[in-house]
C-alpha cells in the first residue's frame, strides 16, 4: 500500500512555525554529539586496551555498560521531558554529556572507565528521546517532518562516518582520550544556540513522574540484559538465572503498573498500534544483527589488516555516505512505493551485506569491504528514517517523547544484545585457537591482548601466534556477520508483514 500523508492544510499551524530549520540544526547536533561518541569508542578499543589493560569481559563492558544503562533509563527520561519541557531536558542533558566526557578521556583503569561510560549513560538518555520529539513539535506538516526526520537520521549516520576519520586523526596524533574530548566545542555550540532558538514544549496535563516506574524499568531493563549478556559469555548459573527473573519480573511489573497508573510512563496501548509495534521491533532486531559488525570492525581494520587509525577511519566512510543519502531521500521513497517495501528493502540489503562479509579472509582487498559497508549505510538510512518517521506519525504530539523514547530504547538494548551475543560468539570462537609454546594464557582474552603479547615474544613465537589470533579472530567475525545476517533477513520478512498497511499519517 503506497503511502498517503495528510494535506498541508491541516498543518498550517506547524508551517508558519518561524525558525524550525535553525532550530532543527541544533537538535542535530545533539544527534552528531551521540553519534560521534559511539563511532569513536570502537576506533579506540585498541588503545584502550593497550593502556588500561582490561581483561575480555572488562573490554566488553567497556563497550556495552553505555547502552545497558541509557536503554535503562531512555523511557523514563523521555517521559520526564514530556513533563518538564524537552528544551531543558536537552540542554541540561547535553551540558552533562560534555563534562562527563572528560571523566571519560582521564580513565585511568578499567573500572573508572566502566562508570564513566555508565554515567555518560545518564546523560544520554536525555538527548535523543528530546531531539525527536521536538522534531515533532516543530514539524506539523507530515512531508516536512519526513524531511526533518531524514536530516536527523542522516546527521546521526554523518557522525558514524565523520567519528572514525576525525577518531583516527587524533589517534594518530594524541592519546586515546581525545577522542572523548570532541564532544564539548559540539555541546558548548548546542547549548549556546539552543537556549535562542529551540521552543519549550511540555505536555499541558502530565499527571506525577512516577519514581517506582522509573526505578522498575531501570532494574528491569540493566538486570534482563545482563543476564544474557553473562549466559552467553559464561554460560547459565544459579546467579546469572536470578539477575535474569529480577530484571524479568520488574520489567513485568513495570508493565503491569503503566496499565493501572493514572499517569503512566509509557502508555503502553501504544502498542496496539501494528505500525508502532512493528516499527519497534524492526529497530530493536536491525541493531541487534548490526552490532557485531560495528563494534568489531575496527578492530579488524586496525589489528588484522593492520591499517592505522585514520586509514580504518577511512574505509569505515563508505557506510557513513551511504546512510546520510538514504536517509535524505527515504520519507520520498516511502511516499512513492510504501513504507514496508522501503523498511523491507533496507533490511534485506544489510543482511546481504553481511552475509558477504563471511568471505573475509586476513587479506580480503578493500572493494569487497567498502562495497559491503555502502549498502549497510543505504539499507541503515533506508529503515531506521522510516521507522523513526512511522513512530512518530503513530502518537499525539503530547507523547512524542515517550514514543520517542520507545524508539532508541529498541535501538540501545539492541545494541547492547548485539554485543553481548554477538561479542560471545566472537570471543568463544576466539579463545579457541590453538598458540605456539611460551604464550602467556592472556594472549587468549582478546585479539588486542595476544598483540600485545606478542611485542614481548621473540620473533619465532610472535609470529606464529599473531597469525593464529588473527585468523581466530576472522573466523569469529564470519560467525558474528553470519548470525546477523540471519537476523537482519529474518526481520525483513516480518517488517513486510507487521508494516502491510502502515502510512506516514499522523495520528493526531
Amino acid at each position: 500500500m503506497t503511502s498517503t500523508l495528510r494535506p498541508a492544510s491541516v498543518t498550517r499551524e506547524g508551517e508558519k512555525r518561524p525558525g524550525r530549520w535553525l532550530a532543527l540544526s541544533v537538535l542535530v547536533l545533539a544527534v552528531l554529539l551521540v553519534a560521534v561518541d559511539a563511532t569513536v569508542l570502537g576506533l579506540a578499543t585498541p588503545y584502550i586496551s593497550e593502556d588500561l589493560r582490561p581483561t575480555g569481559t572488562q573490554l566488553l563492558w567497556i563497550g556495552d555498560v553505555y547502552s545497558f544503562v541509557i536503554a535503562g533509563l531512555l523511557v523514563s527520561m523521555g517521559s520526564l521531558g514530556d513533563r518538564i519541557g524537552r528544551k531543558r531536558i536537552l540542554l541540561g542533558g547535553a551540558t552533562a554529556f560534555g563534562a562527563i566526557s572528560v571523566l571519560n578521556a582521564y580513565a585511568t583503569t578499567p573500572e573508572l572507565m566502566i562508570l564513566a561510560r555508565a554515567l555518560l549513560g545518564v546523560a544520554g538518555a536525555t538527548l535523543m528521546p528530546a531531539t525527536l520529539a521536538l522534531i515533532r513539535t516543530l514539524f506539523h506538516d507530515p512531508r516536512e517532518r519526513s524531511l526533518a526526520v531524514g536530516i536527523w537520521g542522516a546527521t546521526a549516520s554523518a557522525g558514524t562516518a565523520v567519528g572514525p576519520v576525525a577518531g583516527g586523526f587524533l589517534l594518530e596524533h594524541f592519546w586515546w582520550g581525545s577522542v572523548f574530548l570532541i564532544n564539548l566545542p559540539v555541546m558548548a555550540v548546542l547549548v549556546l544556540v539552543g537556549i535562542r532558538t529551540l521552543p519549550e514544549y511540555r505536555d499541558p496535563s502530565p499527571g506525577p513522574w512516577d519514581l517506582i516506574s522509573v526505578a522498575l524499568s531501570l532494574v528491569g531493563m540493566i538486570g534482563l540484559v545482563y543476564a544474557v549478556k553473562e549466559a552467553a559469555t559464561h554460560g547459565f548459573t544459579r546467579a546469572t538465572l536470578g539477575v535474569g527473573l529480577l530484571g524479568a519480573a520488574a520489567l513485568y511489573g513495570f508493565v503491569h503498573r503503566q496499565l493501572t497508573v493514572p499517569a503512566p510512563l509509557l502508555n503502553m496501548r501504544l502498542f496496539r498500534d501494528r505500525g508502532f509495534s512493528g516499527a519497534v521491533v524492526a529497530d530493536l532486531l536491525t541493531v541487534l544483527g548490526l552490532s557485531g559488525l560495528v563494534f568489531f570492525l575496527s578492530q579488524y581494520l586496525q589489528l588484522v589488516q593492520g591499517r592505522h587509525p585514520f586509514e580504518a577511519g577511512l574505509a569505515e566512510l563508505p557506510g557513513g555516505i551511504g546512510a546520510v543519502v538514504a536517509g535524505l531521500v527515504a520519507g520520498r521513497a516511502a511516499r512513492r512505493l510504501s513504507v514496508r517495501a522501503v523498511v523491507s528493502g533496507g533490511l534485506a540489503a544489510m543482511g546481504l551485506a553481511l552475509a558477504a562479509l563471511t568471505t573475509s579472509t586476513r587479506s580480503t582487498g578493500y572493494p569487497l569491504i567498502g562495497a559491503a559497508l555502502l549498502v549497510v549505510g543505504v539499507g541503515a538510512g533506508f529503515s531506521f528514517t522510516v521507522t523513526a518517521d512511522v513512530i512518530l506519525a503513530s502518537v499525539p504530539k503530547e507523547q512524542a517523547g515517550a514514543a520517542s523514547a520507545v524508539s532508541e530504547t529498541a535501538y540501545e538494548l539492541g545494541a547492547a544484545l548485539g554485543i553481548a551475543l554477538l561479542g560471545s560468539i566472537m570471543t568463544a570462537a576466539y579463545h579457541d585457537f590453538t598458540a605456539p609454546a611460551g604464550t602467556p594464557e592472556a594472549a587468549h582474552e582478546s585479539l588486542g591482548a595476544a598483540v600485545r603479547a606478542a611485542a614481548d615474544l621473540p620473533p619465532h613465537t610472535a609470529e606464529p601466534l599473531l597469525a593464529a589470533a588473527r585468523d581466530s579472530f576472522v573466523q569469529g567475525l564470519h560467525l558474528a556477520s553470519g548470525a546477523g545476517s540471519a537476523v537482519l533477513l529474518a526481520t525483513a520478512v516480518g517488517a513486510w508483514f507487521l508494516l502491510k498497511e502502515q502510512s506516514l499519517e499522523d495520528a493526531g
